[in-house]
């Protein structure tokens, strides 16, 4: 995906700006450029590993993960979200796991804490991990090559291609259903590589993620439209996860505290480079 569009691994490594890189809490507890609000050890969670958080996440994911790898990540949305996580509970680090997406929502993961990687929460998914309350709501959308002149109509009839375990490729399946057959991608680099090079015509993925991609395609890739949606994304626990109740606490208390739009502004809005609600909404068959 990254040669084919333009996306080098560098580019990945977003300079989006810090919330506060000289956050002398952050900066003491190694939580990257992220800023740690709320109190130190205010909360308790039964970590994997001892004075660590370790957090599931399908990279890359610009915008919500900022970097190329684990080693590398700074900052985004969710890895501060997950720093704030271990801040409020009194854990020193935070450990990443670059874990394929479909494994993650498929529960067949294990040795985390906490997966943070945009997930959709569904009623399927939930029979094989408990989730959080939803922190963050986001719709469907449809990326193309810049010019395709794919609109509402004429999308059904388009190749499209989806990325494995997301919930576009249910929605495009049981909602959309296109003419051709929906093409099924290990993973969302795959997928948008397969874009670029002409082997789809477009693909249907979160919204934000989308933008964030088209941000970064040196004008190679456009979001035409979306979906109303409004799913509910969350943070996701192995089944019957001791954290899972404390974790709905923190999430709880960085939505009261103005710390996640904080976040959503500073990452997410520098990521898009474009305001999602100015996105024409699609109803199946015809724009609305």
């Amino acid at each position: 995906m990254r040669t084919a569009v333009g996306i080098a691994a560098g580019a990945l490594m977003l300079a989006t700006p810090a919330c506060d890189a000289g956050n002398s809490d952050s900066a003491r507890h190694g939580y990257g450029d992220c800023e740690v609000t709320g109190r130190y050890g205010e909360f308790e969670l039964t970590p994997e590993v001892p004075g660590s958080l370790t957090v599931e996440a399908s990279l890359p994911a610009p915008g919500w993960w900022n970097g190329a790898s684990p080693t590398t990540i700074k900052d985004g949305y969710e890895y501060c979200m997950a720093a704030n996580i271990a801040y409020r509970s009194g854990l020193d680090r935070v450990e990443v796991k670059d874990v394929p997406f479909s494994a993650i929502v498929a529960g067949r993961t294990k040795g985390f804490d906490v997966a943070l990687s945009e997930i959709t929460i569904t009623r399927d998914r939930e029979k094989v991990a408990d989730f959080s309350e939803p922190y963050f709501s986001a719709n469907q959308g449809v990326l193309t090559r810049t010019g395709a002149k794919i609109d509402a109509r004429s999308v059904r009839a388009a190749r499209i291609g989806v990325s494995d375990g997301a919930t576009g490729e249910k929605f495009v399946e049981d909602r959309l259903k296109p003419a051709r057959a929906v093409k099924v991608f290990p993973n969302d680099p795959e997928m948008l590589a397969a874009l670029a090079n002409g082997q789809v015509d477009a693909v249907v993925h979160d919204v934000t993620l989308l933008l964030a991609y088209a941000q970064r395609s040196d004008g190679r890739l456009e979001v035409v439209g979306q979906y109303r949606t409004d799913e509910g994304i969350g943070a996701l626990f192995q089944k019957g996860s001791p954290n899972r109740t404390t974790v709905d606490r923190i999430i709880g208390q960085m939505k009261r505290d103005g710390t996640l739009a904080k976040f959503s502004a500073v990452y997410l809005g520098a990521a898009y480079g474009r305001d999602p609600a100015k996105i024409p909404y699609f109803t199946i068959g015809r724009t609305a």
